[in-house]
């Protein structure tokens, strides 16, 4: 310790998500109130303090960043050094931001518009009084602005809008909550907006107006929003969104709503305490609510009591809301598997026959980061799309080797890990179009230029033909890294193991629709044993041929015949009409599937009638729908029988069960939901009292999620469910990440 009258000097470093949240103003203000002297600084690696002043001054500075720091900065070390007091170090400055220093996973994640902006925006006396770009230190573009570290404006795609005196004043007094806000702009010198309809007629002089006139005319507009375009058009008019649909060529899976303000929300739909905490955070996600009126048309959602609903992320989509007066549609804007725009030329071009005009704007997206979705199931967070306000947040990982991971193909994410900790992609979407593989690679180049990290190790899914496999593939003998193929539910188990900073040994239940298993099949009704890189199945449902592979998951009505053949024999019998006994002969050389996601869909046709699905999970989605609306408590009869040292799920009595009981289809989705609570009560008392990891796509469902973690409960079992990460394949990577790290540590030991 230095000490010179009394007086010690410290040198801070902050590690964390401190840059773009307000934490140097924040930090000057702390100093100067305490009476400290010194500095404060960006560097690639977090922030940097040097403070001067007596012990408790510099104890009060230490206590209030560890306890004072703004809502949305995370913090995760703080370290100090002794150094030597200045004899003329008067004042505590914000110094220029340092560029020596290895880069560390710290980039702020995109932020709702606060309530201080949000009333300037709408009070006709103030400067930015309806500016659709107004921010500050607390709210605003973030990653989806930023080229580089660490976080100033020349290093953004704000650089080309010159700040004006009056926004230059705010940007450098100390004590504005504008200091240092990057994205800073105001009417004078900011980005401006332009309205351009279908003809290729521009307005800039109200431009909102335009928008907001197509809107309430039931058209359908473009917006280009804070991560991408969005395409609008009204809840309320059941035929502007059956229109969108059809050019969007989305047939019926749900779309979310936009609503003017919380009151706005409450007036349609339900939303508790908890529910409501999360549509107003600075993340402020999508939250899928229960509908209260029949006021929003039905092809929103149809046959679906949930609503996707979303307040207004930026003051664009307030303003435009406030001229509407109705609640909007608010969807990716992209045409169906396909990535969404971010560029004005390109969504003219891609989207022109679906919007009837566009609202644009000229501060350019470096990335695409699309909505959030989250679902509050018994009062607990459960993330279904980590995207905008969460990524890229990191999350911690222990172990130094860099490595990045691909992640599987459906709701496709990207995982780079370096410094102990991982950054988890915004959700990319489905790989199968050309330009959904496009933005994967897009994706991973960006990560290792933006964080200059060179993997030594890359992982991927074992499925062979996903383009998420076959990148890692070429990736890794171009680097000369090692590759870590991580088996699908493997990887399932493990995103949620790392979330909660867990290694096991766990049982964990992983049920999602498919993945690659280590014999061939393939999987999704699994109970595995893991611990670490190891893992073994201790508990599976049967397998059963799927004819026509891939193209059975749009298909309940054939995974119902396939599976009921299966289980029941050739030669069974039923009422019915199943086109598809003429191609049994075919049926035994298909590929073979143990998966409760498509027994929900087999079970879905047979109770509901659900022969077809547009989307992947429709037909789970209408059975969870009819469950909630019965009180069934008896499941039905299953048996178990150990083969080789697995035990495994007999659905015969099952089926017949189904095929044989006459009651109504409700009761027969709520029976078969407490059927699969008692599976998975017998196959976490398989672990012998080791945590249970509830994970896959299958526990999505709300209704099997809290009967079954709530049965485990009951009975004394600690239950692990991901909550910040996605339990569907949006967590593969995350998941393929922490195996590969601990099979190194393996290896490391071994050698």
């Amino acid at each position: 310790m230095s000490l010179v009258s009394g007086v010690r000097r410290l040198r801070i470093h902050v590690t964390g998500v401190v840059q773009g949240v307000g934490f140097r103003p924040f930090v000057w203000t702390t100093a100067t109130r305490c009476h400290l002297t010194g500095w404060v600084r960006n560097r690639p690696d977090g922030v940097e303090i040097e403070a001067q002043g007596n012990q408790d001054a510099l104890s009060s500075l230490l206590r209030g960043l560890a306890q004072d720091a703004p809502r949305a900065a995370v913090i995760r070390a703080i370290t100090t050094t002794d150094l030597a007091p200045l004899e003329h170090d008067t004042t505590f400055v914000v110094a220029p931001s340092a560029l020596d220093a290895e880069r560390s996973p710290s980039v702020p994640a995109d932020l709702a518009v606060c309530n201080a902006c949000l009333a300037e925006v709408l009070s006709p006396l103030a400067r930015r009084f309806r500016y659709p770009f107004t921010n500050c230190t607390h709210c605003g573009p973030r990653y989806t602005i930023l080229d580089d570290l660490p976080y100033d404006r020349a290093r953004t795609s704000m650089r080309s809008f010159a700040m004006c005196p009056a926004c230059l004043d705010e940007y450098t007094n100390p004590a504005d909550r504008r200091f240092h806000a990057q994205p800073i702009a105001c009417p004078a010198c900011g980005p401006k907006l332009t309205f351009v309809d279908t003809s290729g007629s521009s307005t800039v002089d109200g431009a909102l107006e335009a928008a907001a006139s197509m809107l309430r005319a039931h058209g359908i507009v473009a917006v280009k929003g804070l991560g991408g375009f969005q395409l609008l058009t009204l809840a309320t008019s059941d035929q502007a969104v059956q229109r969108l649909r059809l050019r969007k060529r989305r047939e019926e899976k749900p779309f979310a709503v936009l609503f003017q303000s919380l009151e706005s929300v409450h007036s349609y739909l339900e939303a508790d305490k908890d529910e409501v905490r999360e549509l107003v955070s600075s993340a402020s996600p999508i939250v899928l609510l229960r509908s209260l009126t029949s006021s929003i048309a039905p092809s929103v959602a149809p046959a679906n009591p949930w609503i996707g609903a979303m307040l207004p992320t930026t003051p664009l989509h307030r303003l435009l809301a406030d001229l509407v007066e109705q609640p909007l549609v608010c969807t990716s804007g992209n045409l169906t598997d396909e990535p969404m725009c971010t560029d004005n030329d390109d969504a003219r071009g891609r989207l022109a026959t679906v919007a009837d005009g566009f609202l644009l704007h000229d501060r350019p997206i470096v990335r695409p980061v699309d909505d959030s979705v989250v679902r509050l199931v018994e009062g607990r967070v459960q993330t279904l799309r980590r995207a905008r306000g969460f990524a890229p947040l990191a999350l911690p990982l222990a172990g130094d080797v860099p490595l990045l991971a691909l992640g599987g193909h459906l709701k496709s994410t990207v995982a780079l890990a370096f410094s102990s900790q991982v950054v988890l992609s915004p959700h990319l979407g489905d790989l199968d179009s050309t330009r959904g593989g496009q933005l994967l690679e897009d994706t991973v180049r960006d990560l290792l230029r933006f964080f200059d990290v060179r993997p030594e190790v890359v992982a991927c899914d074992g499925h062979p033909d996903y383009a998420s496999t076959v990148l890692a593939e070429e990736l890794s003998e171009a680097w000369g890294a090692r590759l870590e193929r991580v088996q699908h539910h493997h990887a399932h188990a493990a995103a949620c193991l790392a979330e909660h900073g867990v290694e096991g040994p766990v049982l964990a239940i992983t049920w999602d629709g498919a993945g690659l298993g280590l014999d061939g099949t393939l999987w999704g009704g699994e109970a595995l044993w893991v611990d670490g890189a190891e893992s073994h199945v201790v508990a599976w449902f049967p397998a059963f041929p799927l004819p026509g592979g891939a193209r059975a998951f749009r298909s309940p009505r054939r995974v119902a015949f396939a599976w009921l053949t299966s289980v029941l024999g050739a030669q069974w019998s039923m009422q019915g009409d199943f086109p598809e006994r003429e191609i049994w002969g075919r049926v035994q050389g298909a590929a073979r599937i143990r998966s409760v996601g498509r027994l929900f869909d087999a079970v879905a046709y047979l109770a509901l009638g659900r022969s077809e699905s547009s989307f992947e999970g429709q037909a789970a989605m209408e059975l969870e729908t009819a469950a909630m609306k019965s009180d069934a408590t008896e499941a039905y009869p299953v048996a178990f029988e150990r083969q080789e040292g697995v035990e495994v799920v007999q659905t015969r009595l099952l089926a017949e069960a189904l095929l044989a009981e006459r009651v109504a289809p409700e009761c027969k989705a709520r029976r078969f939901h407490q059927t699969l609570v008692e599976i998975g009560v017998h196959m976490a008392r398989l672990g012998e009292g080791i945590p249970v990891v509830l994970t896959g796509g299958c526990f999505q469902n709300a209704l099997l999620l809290g009967l079954l973690r709530g049965r485990l409960e009951r009975e004394g079992f600690r239950v692990l469910v991901p909550e910040r990460v996605p339990p569907n394949d949006g967590g593969l990577s995350l998941g393929q990440a922490w195996v590969a790290r601990r099979r190194g540590e393996v290896s490391a030991k071994s050698t």
